[in-house]
């Protein structure tokens, strides 16, 4: 384990995970990729909801900065557009509410009903029935994920490294971006967060990890994909 990991493991940063267990789920169709900015696009194009962003003062509102807003500002679409060159890259800075506003539209395109996979939906997908730590295996690669050692210090096109697939072949299943599921704690007052993102640790990565935030939360390293009913 790495130096810095075992300093956060100290301060209690892994004490969410679950402990070691198997637990039989029904079959279920999760999205191979993230919603992309280009989907997400098409649906306030559609129905005119407000396109993803944050104000500095709602940033510094919700309290877990990590990143400065300068940084913020660099994900922030123009209207209806999308930074330039990241249309296939993940949606971020949108809520819960949104995603539901999305998987309603979605759903009446399709004739089908979607929803954000519980955890332990996302859990299965990205581990298989080996339990594997990564996607790719139980030994942290540098090349495995967009997470912090991969030096893009931004969101990457879906499906961009190979390794991140899953047995299933879900991509993204590592890094990139923190996912949103449905499952819920402190009352519902908090969604769990599984993955991790382009700018963590490789502890983070493991699929045991998650941690949780304010259901209201809008953040650059949060993103999403749907579960098909």
């Amino acid at each position: 384990m790495f130096q810095a990991e075992q300093k956060l493991r100290q301060t209690g940063w892994f004490e969410k995970e679950n402990p070691r267990q198997s637990i039989f789920l029904p079959s279920y169709f999760i999205g191979r990729n993230l919603v992309t900015n280009q989907e997400y696009q098409e649906f306030i194009q559609a129905t005119n909801h407000q396109p993803p962003g944050i104000s500095e003062v709602e940033y510094q509102q919700q309290g877990f900065l990590v990143h400065p807003y300068s940084k913020v500002k660099t994900f922030l679409w123009k209207k209806r557009n999308y930074p330039d060159g990241t249309a296939q890259h993940p949606v971020v800075l949108i809520s819960v509410g949104d995603i539901s506003a999305y998987a309603s539209w979605k759903g009446k395109q399709t004739e089908a009903t979607y929803r954000l996979p519980t955890a332990m939906e996302w859990v299965k997908a990205a581990r298989g029935t080996d339990g594997r730590y990564f996607p790719w295996g139980n030994n942290w690669l540098d090349k495995g994920t967009n997470a912090a050692v991969s030096g893009l210090h931004y969101t990457s096109a879906i499906a961009t490294f190979p390794l991140s697939r899953s047995v299933y072949g879900v991509e993204d299943m590592a890094g990139n971006v923190f996912e949103y599921t449905s499952s819920l704690e402190n009352q519902g007052t908090h969604i769990v967060m599984k993955g991790c993102s382009w700018d963590d640790l490789p502890g983070f990565c493991r699929a045991a990890y998650q941690h949780t935030r304010p259901i209201n939360s809008r953040h650059i390293l949060f993103g999403f994909r749907l579960v098909k009913e």
